[in-house]
């Protein structure tokens, strides 16, 4: 028999993570690019970032429809960034054009929900996202995400990057911090499902 589900977050009802949905508003809109294999992963972190996002979207595909893809970065008349690293030459790509700062209001935070290695295939893939300017994040602390395995401290997930993103845009504030302190208990919800992980978290928490 099919475990019941949650029309809202997708999820098993008794994995729910609809409690910590946190709704923000954010003077730049949200773009969600997932890639179908973190659809289904317990650990992803998208879907709670679109349901806490006011006005966001999430599309799910690794090569998009160049027409459906332009109309979602260009929706509004917005201005489109991607937030990613930049690294010229990176993916045998051209180096991206330089970011121009404009207000937050006109601008739209296009962000890959991916492992590094499927999104830089998903850039390579979408010419539309490599002719994007690209935001890279400043002053990154240590990554939250202690339920997926990472190569570097600083590799965050995707809801981490993304609020650290729009608050970045937003010329800092704490606007998103209530996203970030709902992440903390997707991950504790997340960790209580593996006991080596939620040992891990409780031997954090007693030492730090």
């Amino acid at each position: 028999m099919k475990r019941a589900s949650c029309a809202t977050c997708l999820r098993a009802q008794s994995a729910c993570i609809c409690r910590w949905i946190t709704r923000v508003e954010a003077r730049a809109a949200l773009l969600v690019l997932q890639h179908p294999l973190e659809v289904a992963n317990a650990k992803n972190s998208a879907r709670l970032l679109h349901l806490s996002v006011a006005g966001s979207v999430l599309a799910v595909g690794e090569r998009f429809d160049p027409d459906q893809l332009s109309a979602l970065l260009h929706a509004e008349g917005r201005v489109p960034v991607l937030l990613y690293p930049d690294t010229p030459g990176g993916a045998n790509l051209p180096a991206p054009p330089a970011f121009e700062p404009v207000e937050a209001d006109r601008l739209r935070l296009a962000v890959l929900d991916a492992t590094w290695r499927k999104s830089r295939k998903m850039l390579y893939l979408n010419p539309a996202l490599q002719d994007l300017p690209r935001l890279a994040l400043r002053e990154v602390a240590p990554s939250n995400y202690r339920i997926r395995k990472a190569h570097a401290p600083h590799q965050l997930s995707s809801l981490e990057a993304a609020a650290l993103a729009l608050a970045q845009l937003e010329g800092g504030g704490g606007g998103m911090q209530p996203l970030l302190d709902a992440f903390d208990g997707f991950v504790q919800q997340q960790a209580a499902y593996v006991p080596a992980v939620e040992d891990e978290l409780n031997r954090h928490y007693v030492t730090t």
